[in-house]
């Protein structure tokens, strides 16, 4: 961990690829970083539809590691978002 401060949180990863270095301290090589940049330029130049959509999308795609099926569908509900699509639970929860 030479040179972070943290590996937790969602600045964690970006703070160490802007770094070049990875967690256990060694350099990340250039070619995955370059292809990281690469990627990640084309990804900024994309049209977004819209915020909602997006917040949405990163909950489904995070909560799913972090929090069951069913709680997460309920809390979806709750905050007056979509509930899970059968293709999400599908590829989220193997289901």
């Amino acid at each position: 961990m030479s040179n972070l401060t943290s590996t937790t949180g969602a600045d964690a990863i970006d703070e160490a690829i802007a770094r070049g270095i990875d967690f256990d301290g060694s350099q990340i090589p250039d070619a995955p970083l370059a292809l990281y940049h690469k990627v990640m330029a084309l990804e900024a130049g994309r049209q977004r539809s819209g915020v909602i959509n997006t917040m949405r999308s990163r909950i489904v795609r995070i909560g799913a590691k972090h929090i069951p099926q069913a709680e997460l569908n309920q809390l979806l509900i709750d905050a007056n978002f979509k509930p899970l699509k059968d293709k999400e639970i599908a590829f989220y929860y193997g289901t």
